[in-house]
């Protein structure tokens, strides 16, 4: 049998009704105690790292969580980690960032229904994380939700309230789970040699989401207090004209200053391509613009974060990002 750490974080799975709503009160333990029939897949040890909401999941806690997988790596054959559904892309990126080339599994999952509810979801969803996490075919940071396995960086909430939450962006689905078996789509060879980890995380990233008539001013306004920003625009990527050049030069202003911005796009799918239009095209060409292409935005403000404590030299920053990570970009379209 494979040895399975299991680190808590808190989450729906891990809530109680309150007066004033749901807020997690279970322990690890307590939610192993819901699915005694993990005693007979593998041996399981626990951990409860913090039990928070997820929403108040942060840059501080990514680098706890990575820190706690680095510290017991070497004990066990793979690590479950329990988080809430709302932030949980973001994590599974960041992890992708901070624990690079794992020979072993590292299985985020969760619930949109606590596992104290007699129709929850939850049940299946541990269940499943611990039959990923012991496979051998599965390696590196994945998110496993609703019988469905996917790459960490390539994961996103697309759901409030159903059951089927997660959708793997423009890639495939690594496997699927029926009914306590697994069902490889996509089989790759493990890394060799020791993972990666990495300690540092910049936050000083900002996610602008234009919309029609934005004052470019804003761009002015965020410069001093972020290192990076992340701008969504509409349809395949641009920046608004409006008669006058204003988008261009704050932009430019932050390039003086050697600070990047990433263009993605509000479309859910196919990714952005700035070449189409002039109105992209002209911000393309600028010094210190990048765009997301195929990345979704979870990925680009992890990968920002996990770049800028590395370098602030604008050309160093610009061959990392357009460097793939665990299938984060595709291809440029």
């Amino acid at each position: 049998m494979k040895n399975i750490l299991l680190i808590a974080t808190g989450g729906t799975i891990a809530s109680r009704p309150t007066v004033s709503g749901l807020a997690p009160q279970l322990c690890a333990e307590d939610i192993l105690q819901c699915v005694p029939e993990l005693e007979s897949l593998c041996r399981i040890d626990t951990l409860q790292l913090m039990n928070i909401d997820s929403t108040n999941m942060s840059p501080d806690c990514w680098l706890r969580i990575a820190a706690c997988v680095s510290a017991h790596y070497d004990q066990y054959d793979g690590f479950v980690i329990t988080h809430g559904t709302d932030t949980m892309a973001y994590t599974a990126s960041a992890l992708s960032y901070l624990i690079q080339r794992s020979a072993k599994p590292i299985v985020l999952t969760g619930s949109q229904k606590s596992i104290y509810s007699q129709d929850t979801d939850a049940r299946r969803n541990l269940y499943d994380a611990f039959l990923a996490a012991q496979d051998d075919a599965l390696h590196g940071v994945l998110l496993v939700f609703d019988g469905r396995v996917i790459t960490g960086t390539r994961a996103r909430k697309t759901r409030t309230k159903s059951l089927n939450a997660f959708s793997s962006i423009d890639y495939p689905d690594i496997a699927l789970l029926r009914e306590g078996r697994i069902l490889h789509y996509i089989r790759e060879e493990k890394p060799d040699g020791a993972p990666q980890f990495y300690t540092e995380l910049n936050p000083r990233v900002f996610v602008l989401r234009l919309i029609p008539g934005m004052n470019p001013g804003v761009l002015y306004s965020l410069l001093d207090s972020f290192d990076a920003l992340v701008i969504e625009s509409f349809g395949v990527g641009g920046l608004p004209c409006y008669e006058s050049e204003d988008f261009l030069a704050a932009v430019a202003a932050w390039a003086r200053i050697g600070k990047p911005i990433v263009i993605t796009t509000q479309v859910p799918h196919e990714g952005s391509d700035m070449t189409v239009y002039q109105v992209g095209a002209r911000a393309a060409g600028m010094p210190g613009v990048l765009q997301a292409h195929t990345m979704t935005v979870e990925s680009v403000v992890a990968k920002l974060m996990w770049i800028l404590p590395q370098t602030r030299d604008l050309s160093r920053i610009t061959s990392l990002f357009y460097t793939p990570v665990a299938h984060d970009l595709l291809r440029f379209i």
